[in-house]
């Protein structure tokens, strides 16, 4: 058995982050999670993407975000349960939890912190004809390494924050760049829309609005997507690559049987200190939701950090919250 004062459930940024602001409380952190290494969706779907609203950071690739983040909060000495699910969660006598993964590995802990962005997710597979028939063979739902895609022809759909980024950004790799999106207007950050509306003016990347790809073809690879427009127009457009991006569909799995107040596919918080209505469970980052909730990673790290100080009360009930620290070659000392 791991015995520790907080688990957290997901090691993507916010959980990560929250093992920093808990040791600066001087409180243990064991993570689990189900992919195999750290970093969450940041490392497994978009390892190398642009990352524009990190504080301090006019950009940062994704993976670079996750591995300074492990520099971080190395001492504090973490530890990780890689490679497998959360599948039960049972109350102690004492208010402590005992937590199973499918490998049977238990973590008896204080305290329990969900912050497993969206659960186990999937992306959302438009409605496409033939589109399963190319997925590895030109089509993809995720941008593991732009250089697989320098100099190629890639087509783009979708009208979020990552349909845009991933179009700024293989403006300047790919031979040519055509992104696909069914309005004339944009549900990502407004200024990386204007971009986007510049790279077109300019003659850089191809905008196609008001359509959709209604079907896709290839002898053995893609090399072919059809484009109906709201007009009714069909057009077809010769590429080597289609990477729709329309979102993750969210999946809470055995989260959702542990009697959490759950709306929307997401787990409902109090504001105050992210709680839950389940006494010593938290949920921080993409995962829970609440009035004027923004999906963004930042949101995440000031959740984490409210949430640690409420957290504190359980793991040292006989202690009042205070502290005082210095840095002793840059590393926190108390």
């Amino acid at each position: 058995m791991i015995t520790t004062d907080i688990c957290i459930i997901g090691a993507g940024p916010v959980g990560l982050f929250a093992v920093f602001e808990a040791g600066l409380l001087k409180m243990r952190c064991h993570l689990i999670d189900a992919l195999p290494q750290v970093g969450g969706q940041l490392s497994e779907i978009y390892p190398q993407k642009p990352i524009y609203d990190i504080p301090g950071f006019p950009d940062v690739k994704a993976q670079t975000l996750v591995d300074n983040l492990m520099e971080q909060i190395a001492p504090f000495h973490p530890s990780f349960t890689l490679g497998e699910r959360v599948e039960s969660l049972e109350r102690q006598p004492d208010g402590s939890f005992h937590i199973t993964t499918n490998e049977q590995t238990v973590v008896h802990c204080q305290v329990v912190v969900i912050a497993g962005g969206l659960g186990c997710f999937e992306p959302r597979k438009p409605d496409i004809a033939g589109l399963e028939q190319f997925e590895g063979k030109g089509v993809a739902y995720m941008v593991k390494n732009p250089e697989l895609l320098r100099d190629r022809r890639v087509v783009l759909a979708g009208g979020g924050d990552s349909a845009l980024d991933w179009t700024v950004f293989l403006a300047d790799i790919a031979r040519e760049v055509t992104l696909i999106h069914r309005s004339d207007s944009f549900r990502g950050a407004p200024d990386s829309a204007e971009k986007v509306f510049e790279l077109a003016k300019d003659g850089r990347i191809n905008l196609i609005l008001q359509s959709n790809i209604s079907s896709v073809s290839g002898n053995g690879h893609l090399q072919e997507v059809t484009i109906t427009a709201k007009d009714k127009t069909v057009t077809n457009l010769a590429t080597d690559h289609l990477i729709p991006l329309f979102g993750l569909t969210p999946k809470l799995g055995p989260i959702a049987d542990w009697g959490l107040q759950i709306d929307k596919s997401a787990i409902a918080v109090d504001t105050v200190d992210y709680s839950t209505n389940v006494e010593r469970i938290y949920a921080i980052g993409d995962i829970n939701t609440y009035p004027g909730k923004l999906k963004l990673i930042l949101c995440g790290f000031h959740e984490a950090a409210l949430m640690c100080q409420s957290a504190f009360k359980y793991v040292y009930p006989d202690q009042k919250l205070s502290f005082k620290y210095t840095t002793v070659n840059g590393v926190p000392t108390f």
